[in-house]
């Protein structure tokens, strides 16, 4: 079956705040550590979130003064997002593809496949990544995780690879607040780290690291095939 456009935003609005729920959203405050030092983040800069789902990173940013605007394109999580957001947390619905910020942010992340690796084409990928590099300021840097597609051809059973695209397509079902459940489908492109390199380079990006992670267990650690994710860090020439 052809990977839908925007095929994220209804599972969003059904899930709802049942998204906090699952364990990948636990390690907040550990990944949240770890990008400060890893992005030479101080309070008083600014962060761009993009595929900021109900607002867990933007939250814990600004909670050590560090402004965070998040950007998704689900209204359900968006309206999450704002609800409860401490000083410094911004959200607004607005489709990763079509970022219109110009310089002014010390850095930005895309991080839990939040926008960059559910997009149906490579050009999509990259419009993504060329947003995020336009929204620094020279010398900024850009996170952003992607699943691994080792990971995925070697571990992920439950899902069909295509080996052409790169894309795991899944069968299941989410379940919202009430724990109604709905039917779903999953498109995760998968990323090897050389292909997250020539991403950055494409995109105007200086690539610095790509390390291997885990949810909640984010570390300055070499690829292997054994972690679910991979992050890569890249840096805006000049500054």
């Amino acid at each position: 079956m052809t990977q839908p456009d925007h095929w994220f935003e209804p599972l969003a609005d059904h899930l709802g705040a049942a998204y906090l729920r699952y364990s990948f959203t636990k390690g907040t405050e550990q990944e949240i550590d770890f990008l400060v030092g890893a992005l030479g983040l101080e309070p008083g800069m600014r962060v761009l979130d993009v595929g900021c789902g109900p607002g867990r990173h933007a939250h814990a940013l600004a909670a050590r003064g560090i402004a965070c605007h998040g950007i998704d394109v689900s209204r359900r999580f968006v309206d999450l997002a704002t609800a409860g957001a401490p000083p410094g947390a911004t959200f607004e619905r607005l489709d990763a593809r079509r970022l219109a910020f110009d310089g002014g942010f010390d850095a930005a992340v895309s991080l839990c496949q939040g926008a960059f690796g559910l997009l149906s084409s490579d050009a999509d990928t990259l419009a993504v990544l060329g947003g995020m590099a336009r929204a620094l300021r020279p010398g900024g840097r850009v996170a952003v995780s992607a699943f691994s597609a080792y990971f995925s051809v070697r571990y992920q059973t439950e899902a069909a690879f295509d080996a052409d695209t790169g894309v795991a397509h899944e069968h299941t079902e989410l379940r919202d607040e009430a724990g109604v459940a709905a039917p779903a489908e999953l498109w995760t492109t998968c990323f090897t780290p050389r292909e997250l390199r020539l991403l950055a380079s494409a995109a105007g990006l200086e690539p610095e690291h790509v390390w291997s992670v885990e949810p909640g267990a984010y570390a300055a650690a070499a690829p292997t095939i054994e972690t679910a994710e991979f992050l890569l860090v890249a840096r805006r020439p000049g500054g």
